[in-house]
């Protein structure tokens, strides 16, 4: 199996085959806990072309892409929007927005190439966060990475579900890395 994790910038081909990945995983990721309904609204606002590209080139954005076998299997993206929970306000905080993996390809090499570029982009600041809603298998893979869960009730920013906001303090003001 050949992995590789890359930066994908705004090209027709990637724009195209982001979305179709996306698509793909928002159906596995919530179909089975909202209706269809809130499903097409959420990828009608967040997804839409015109806005995804935007999203795309926006500087407050980083996009990547895991590639299995030449293959797009999954994305993240690292961005310094969102919510900033209360207890980073005085950090420099970066935010995971998405790290989204295809169900038959979350073997652990997959993940990791993944994990392993948002952690090169995530090395000059102070802590990282994400916003996981409650249930993300994800969940136990970034807290097997030192992500720690903060307290308070949370809602997924995207699809009103309960989710868990998880944080990672840097160490490299101690010479560590992510």
């Amino acid at each position: 199996m050949d992995i590789l994790t890359k930066f994908a910038l705004a090209t027709d081909e990637t724009v195209d085959m982001l979305l179709d990945l996306i698509h793909e995983l928002a159906s596995e990721k919530f179909s089975s806990m909202v209706d269809q309904m809130s499903v097409k609204l959420y990828m009608e606002k967040y997804y839409d072309r015109k806005y995804f590209i935007s999203e795309m080139n926006s500087m407050s954005n980083q996009w990547l892409i895991v590639y299995v076998d030449e293959k797009a299997v999954g994305y993240a993206k690292v961005t310094s929007r969102g919510n900033v929970p209360q207890s980073l306000k005085d950090m420099r905080a970066i935010r995971i927005g998405d790290f989204s993996v295809l169900k038959k390809f979350t073997h652990p090499e997959v993940l990791e190439s993944l994990f392993h570029k948002c952690q090169s982009l995530c090395n000059y600041v102070d802590a990282i966060w994400i916003n996981e809603y409650v249930g993300n298998p994800m969940i136990e893979f970034f807290e097997s990475k030192g992500f720690q869960k903060e307290d308070g009730p949370w809602e997924f920013d995207e699809i009103a579900l309960p989710s868990v906001c998880l944080i990672h303090i840097n160490g490299h003001k101690e010479g560590k890395n992510c």
